[in-house]
């Protein structure tokens, strides 16, 4: 017993004195990054570069075989790596490009803040509708104390309103397949954070909604992004996606009709991306948000019946119902019951009022909701076309994403209409690569819409 006990400690010696043997070879390889981060600053490269780091993955890939390792485990690992690489290179940069800082909602806060201070802001910068909840909501909201609907319930959600979603969408879903969530938000970081994990990766296309990237460098996984165009309206090729995929890529994000750029995917392009996700066996997180306000044909993912397919919808954007934080998820069993994990860690369950509420929403039609934005929608377009400004007229969705012209970035616009008393997103916090844009929220009445629109002609 003696010897194996001394056995035992050698080998724990030696595991010892290797790992800070690692921790020392990766503080020298954080110190080459910062030198490589400096040099890519002054020569104004930018600090992701996919090439170089498939060459690299490449080499550990074929490292990994040779030596009998998990290419898996080995491929997660490099990633941890790359991602703290790229950190190391932004902080060498010194954050000179201020759109790194800037979101839409950076941008409302400071919005507000001039507010509070007497001036008139034109709200063209968040998708919050300017019209109210339905009138059942009302009702049901208030008599929510005399119910006593004030309490806990199952975190998936009260059951008749999971079965009240599971009848309006269809597909053979059933109850126990949708779960209530804190806003769509959270059934995007419940889905990410349950499915992924550390040196995992995510491919999402961009322009998109940042909260992806958010979720994903939340848990220290990979963002592997794919780049859409206005003059390829928006539209991604499917051999990007087979160029950037690697054996620790786990799902991809779909957001259409797209925010910010209203576009939606044409359903040859659509049954590619799915078939892509079925061959490598991916998850398909569906980000539809916005499917009530699609304008021409929009297929959700649930039309598939994939079974690592998971949809995300609210209440905030067709019901106007923003402040009452209800969205949902709908996947197979097994997905929603990892999801559920998240939510009740974090917060138990959606407040009981507010499902109620959301329950009373559904009785009603988002009609006239839908009406109304493709009016104001209609009206920012044809005046965007008089200032000849390119953009592609929306599908659906609640935004224009126009491109500034030539010379001008989107972060100066931005503030010179603020100083006008407009508020508007920047292009960038959609995708780094997308500083000659913004987007215009069309959230507004149609007068505001014209003012605003009638200052942003002034400053380019």
């Amino acid at each position: 017993m003696n010897d194996k006990n001394e056995e035992l400690e050698g080998l724990r010696r030696e595991i010892r004195s290797i790992t800070t043997d690692i921790i020392l070879r990766v503080q020298k390889r954080m110190e080459l990054s910062k030198q490589i981060g400096k040099i890519k600053a002054q020569m104004n490269m930018n600090v992701m570069d996919e090439k170089v780091e498939q060459d690299v993955r490449n080499s550990i890939l074929e490292s990994s075989k040779e030596v009998g390792m998990d290419p898996d485990f080995c491929g997660r690992l490099l990633n941890i790596l790359l991602i703290e690489s790229v950190r190391v290179q932004k902080n060498q940069q010194q954050f000179k490009d201020v759109a790194h800082r800037q979101t839409h909602m950076n941008i409302f806060t400071m919005a507000k803040q001039i507010e509070a201070s007497g001036k008139n802001i034109i709200h063209m910068e968040i998708g919050e509708p300017d019209y109210p909840a339905p009138q059942n909501v009302k009702r049901v909201l208030s008599e929510s104390y005399d119910l006593r609907h004030y309490h806990y319930t199952e975190t998936t959600g009260i059951k008749e309103l999971r079965q009240a979603i599971a009848n309006k969408v269809g597909n053979h879903v059933a109850a126990d397949q949708v779960m209530i969530t804190v806003g769509a938000r959270f059934a995007v970081f419940s889905a990410i954070v349950s499915l992924l994990k550390a040196g995992d990766e995510l491919i999402s296309i961009e322009p998109a909604w940042p909260a992806y990237k958010e979720c994903v460098n939340f848990i220290g996984s990979k963002n592997k992004v794919i780049e859409t165009t206005l003059e390829e309206n928006w539209r991604p090729n499917i051999t990007q996606f087979e160029e950037i995929i690697s054996a620790n890529t786990k799902m991809i994000v779909l957001n259409y009709p797209n925010n910010p750029t209203g576009k939606i995917l044409d359903d040859n392009t659509l049954n590619k991306i799915i078939q892509f996700a079925k061959d490598h066996d991916l998850y398909i997180l569906s980000d539809e948000v916005y499917s009530d306000y699609a304008f021409n044909g929009f297929k959700s993912i649930l039309e598939y019946n994939y079974d690592k397919g998971i949809m995300i919808s609210s209440f905030s954007k067709g019901y106007a119902m923003t402040g009452f934080r209800v969205g949902y998820a709908i996947a197979k069993d097994d997905i929603i019951a990892q999801m559920a994990k998240i939510q009740a860690t974090a917060l138990t369950s959606v407040a009981e009022p507010m499902q109620y509420s959301a329950l009373a929403a559904l009785e009603e039609s988002t009609a006239e909701n839908v009406k109304r934005i493709k009016k104001r929608l209609d009206i920012v377009s044809d005046k965007l076309r008089k200032m000849s400004i390119s953009f592609t007229v929306p599908d659906g969705a609640m935004y224009v994403y126009p491109k500034l012209k030539s010379g001008v970035d989107d972060i100066t616009i931005v503030d010179r209409l603020l100083n006008l008393g407009v508020a508007v997103a920047p292009g960038s916090a959609f995708g780094d690569s997308y500083k000659q844009y913004i987007r215009i929220s069309a959230c507004q009445p149609e007068n505001n819409l014209e003012k605003g629109l009638n200052l942003l002609n002034t400053t380019i």
